[in-house]
């Protein structure tokens, strides 16, 4: 039994088995009344502790390794399957430990980030294509496909986003066309995660091809093995940061899906995928505060050796100040990341405080990798020091999963929606 097994066993049952059903999905589950508390139960310790050590001895001594390579970081990966650091929500009745949340997801995922943003997202990037099987697929279908990945140290990717269709996912135009008790795929994804790696995917596709039809019921969601044929992943792509994660194109020509691989059924692909974001925006928000976090330590540190004018920088009030504004930032980040993953484990939607984490935690990443830089000082801006790699990083969190111009679109509608009811 590996040790995230043995955390997981000896805890308390706190969590209940998500439904597998999106519709189901809403139901409340019993919240504890005992008041705001913001410590961790002993398990949650042991298992943050855990992914520290991980981190500590694995990712960052290998981090500027694969910033520079490029390559997948595949040792890494199987040793985090092997510890059971990966697929730690997947159902029992799949093989899974099954009881842990998207709040203990959030707490490996912070200590992955705080050593490498590009192996975090490497590592926790399956979790992304996995959701909409956990939320939406039937126990075959899960026992099949997320069964897999216990037994084998495996990734999934989500297939999503287009060349032309990545904030607006209603302009999807991937297409499948039921022939017989099949489905043919046709179409090209764009910047997905894991595209290389993947054993399957989560594909969303137009099934409905009248214009006028809403995208509520226009999409239908698949799972695609990889190495069926007409599935070709592209290269590589040669991004700015973030490198160790695998992110190609990918083209399907004349895919044949069976029927069995149809997710909850045809047109509520759209639910699916936007559903899944509920559950998926509480970890990249998590990922956020640990590389905000690494930025505020490599940068404290620093200030405190960095001598000019005769005292350590740290001594100087305006640098002093970067690096209590950086406190704060990761603070706040964290609490917002881990307010959206309690609701969504205790069955509350969480679709603002996502938002509001998701944007807020890459807001601040963003802007203490920067200060970071700026308290290094032209040191910063050299390959040889660790804060270079965090502003190059960084950047992604305010495009991916959701542009930051995307979350305070759904932000303001959430706010002002229930406004209108609430004065109705």
């Amino acid at each position: 039994m590996n040790p995230l097994s043995q955390i997981v066993r000896a805890a308390r049952p706190i969590y209940r088995t998500f439904s597998t059903s999106v519709s189901s999905a809403s139901q409340a589950k019993e919240i504890p009344s005992t008041g705001l508390c913001f410590e961790l139960s002993d398990e949650q310790k042991a298992l943050q502790e855990l992914a520290r050590k991980f981190t500590r001895e694995e990712i960052t001594p290998v981090a500027a390794q694969y910033d520079k390579s490029g390559e997948y970081p595949w040792p890494i990966v199987k040793k985090a399957w092997e510890l059971g650091l990966m697929n730690g929500h997947i159902p029992e009745h799949c093989g899974g430990v099954g009881n842990l949340g998207v709040f203990e997801e959030c707490l490996i995922g912070e200590e992955f980030s705080f050593g490498c943003t590009g192996i975090g997202t490497a590592v926790g990037g399956t979790n992304l294509g996995q959701t909409p099987v956990i939320i939406a697929g039937n126990k075959e279908q899960q026992k099949k496909y997320l069964g897999r990945l216990i037994d084998e140290p495996l990734v999934a990717a989500y297939c999503v986003t287009e060349p032309g269709a990545g904030s607006d996912v209603a302009g999807v135009k991937t297409k499948a066309v039921k022939k017989g008790d099949e489905w043919i795929i046709n179409g090209q994804k764009m910047w997905i995660t894991n595209g290389g790696v993947a054993n399957w995917y989560f594909v969303l596709a137009r099934t409905n091809p009248d214009p006028k039809c809403p995208a509520s019921k226009a999409f239908t969601g698949f799972i695609v093995e990889r190495d069926w044929p007409g599935v070709n992943p592209g290269r590589k792509e040669l991004n700015m940061g973030q490198r160790a994660s695998d992110t190609r194109g990918i083209s399907f020509e004349d895919v044949r899906v069976p029927k069995e691989n149809v997710l909850l059924g045809e047109g509520d692909g759209f639910k699916i995928a936007m559903g899944a974001f509920d559950k998926t925006r509480p970890p990249v928000a998590a990922g956020a505060t640990g590389l905000a976090a690494r930025a505020l330590y490599e940068a404290t540190k620093y200030s405190l050796e960095r001598k000019t004018f005769g005292v350590p920088i740290a001594a100087h009030q305006a640098v002093a100040f970067m690096i209590a504004d950086m406190a704060i930032g990761v603070e706040s980040a964290r609490l917002a990341w881990q307010r959206a993953a309690w609701m969504v484990d205790h069955g509350q939607r969480n679709t603002l405080m996502a938002s509001i984490a998701k944007c807020h935690a890459s807001e601040i990443a963003n802007k203490a990798a920067s200060d970071a830089v700026q308290i290094f000082g032209g040191n910063g801006f050299n390959t040889e020091y660790p804060v270079e790699k965090l502003m190059r990083d960084a950047k992604i969190y305010q495009i991916y999963e959701g542009t930051s111009q995307i979350q305070r679109l759904i932000i303001s509608r959430e706010i002002l929606t229930a406004a209108k009811q609430s004065n109705a």
